[in-house]
């Protein structure tokens, strides 16, 4: 019997702190903000992956190395949090093997895979998806979000088996060694299964429930010897994690460009301003602020200078004080009076009251207004800090209209062009530096022969 190409091992450690898994939920929180990003990349590597095995038959290596790197860093900070809590040693910050480190995992690097399975994978994988399920809360381990597979500690049977294995810990100073070796069956299987659907392996996951630290089965592989070391490694990968950063940036560009390009060629009214939904604003009070917003700019006539925002427009019922003035000014007008100030729109809006009397005078009487009216204004965008505010049109209390916000924004199609060149321009190096990193001759060395005895597991 062979071994499966993925092998997960872990070194059960009987000298645990007692009182250490309290805290590493915190502790592990650095690791968790780092692999956020390497998952995003992840997902990145997996498509450009996908369409590479489909169209040579080949799993380009540096990719393929920061993929299993992914799966190492992820696998010791589970292992050592809330995934095992077998450990006490602090995971390190690293893509690389760690053979010290009492996690390890390792996936024989396949020299070819089928261009055909590559499409229905996710869908053999289905029944391992639903077991993994079980073991990891419907979405722990193994999760689909946002169109890629994410690998992070969560709940499940595996959470439950681990809590049970912290408590003991803390009251016994012991960790029970069958939930260690069930729990290890479990994060072995969702892994196998992840390099699966991770298109890292063409082997399927065996429906067996690999219990222990240690991999089971012999350990010679039926398969082709591993390739030759190669020198150069470093010139292959650099390239390729900076490609892959260089399409994240380059993606997300052109999604703003062609989003901006949208919005500026059919969100624009019969004036040719783009206008935003409609929102209500109400208030017990006597007025309500509409936010704070602080422009500032170097020089005027600039297309991101003065003229960016161009004519903005503020649309409220016509019975209600519509004003835009400078902050300072506005500050002093409604110091102690009742009102509500509103950030955030539509569902997202908060309100903030503060308590108060009546102003000392109607709205239109004061002469710091930038612009105001009733209904409606106009105004064009000036350096400052300014404040709108509505009121009732006789400074009465209980605001209730409707606000309509529009603006020319006369440097929409440009910026919006810019970001869509720059972002395809990215994508184009960062797609040519993924090639050449997948694609760049290595001089391979001299191997070793190494031969691994193990007893065979049936």
């Amino acid at each position: 019997m062979t071994t499966y190409p993925v092998r997960v091992q872990g070194r059960f450690d009987p000298a645990l702190n007692r009182w250490l898994w309290l805290v590493k939920w915190l502790l592990v929180i650095p690791h968790h903000v780092v692999l956020a990003f390497l998952w995003l990349a992840f997902g990145v590597v997996g498509v450009f992956a996908f369409v590479t095995i489909l169209v040579t038959g080949r799993y380009p290596r540096p990719l393929f190395d920061f993929a299993l790197g992914v799966l190492r860093w992820t696998w010791r900070v589970a292992y050592y949090s809330f995934g095992a809590l077998a450990t006490d040693r602090y995971p390190p910050f690293s893509l690389g093997e760690e053979p010290d480190y009492p996690a390890t995992l390792d996936i024989a690097y396949p020299e070819r895979l089928s261009r055909g399975l590559v499409l229905v994978k996710w869908l053999l994988a289905v029944p391992h998806l639903v077991i993994v399920a079980i073991f990891l809360g419907g979405g722990g381990y193994l999760a689909f979000r946002a169109g890629e597979w994410a690998y992070s500690p969560a709940g499940g049977l595996v959470g439950l088996l681990v809590l049970i294995a912290g408590v003991v810990l803390l009251f016994t100073g012991h960790y029970p060694r069958g939930v260690f070796d069930f729990v290890l069956g479990m994060d072995r299987w969702a892994l196998r299964v992840a390099a699966y659907v991770g298109l890292m392996t063409d082997a399927y996951p065996p429906f067996r429930f690999d219990t222990g630290g240690d991999e089971p089965g012999a350990a010679t592989l039926d398969a082709p010897p591993p390739p030759a070391p190669s020198r150069g490694t470093a010139g292959r990968v650099v390239p390729a994690v900076i490609g892959v950063l260089l399409l994240l940036v380059g993606t997300g560009l052109s999604a703003a460009g062609a989003l901006g390009l949208w919005a500026d060629q059919t969100q624009r009214d019969a004036t040719g301003a783009v206008t935003a939904p409609a929102q209500v604003v109400r208030s017990t009070g006597y007025a309500v602020e509409l936010g704070t917003a602080e422009l500032n700019w170097t020089e005027a006539g600039w297309t991101v200078g003065d003229d960016w925002l161009g004519a903005i427009g503020l649309r409220v019922d016509p019975d209600a004080f519509v004003g835009i003035g400078p902050t300072a000014d506005v500050a002093r007008y409604l110091a102690g009076v009742d009102r509500d100030r509103v950030t955030g729109f539509g569902d997202q809006a908060l309100y903030q009251h503060s308590a108060g009397t009546a102003p000392t005078s109607p709205p239109h009487a004061q002469p710091f207004w930038a612009a105001a009216g009733y209904g409606s204004l106009t105004w064009t965008a000036q350096p400052g800090d300014w404040t709108a505010v509505v009121m009732n049109a006789d400074g009465s209390r209980t605001v209730d209209t409707t606000v309509v916000a529009t603006a020319t924004l006369p440097a929409l199609a440009p910026a919006a062009w810019t970001a869509l060149g720059v972002g395809a321009l990215l994508l184009f190096l960062g797609g040519g530096l993924v090639l050449f990193a997948a694609t760049r001759p290595t001089r391979p060395t001299t191997p070793a022969r190494t031969t691994i005895g193990a007893e065979s597991h049936a």
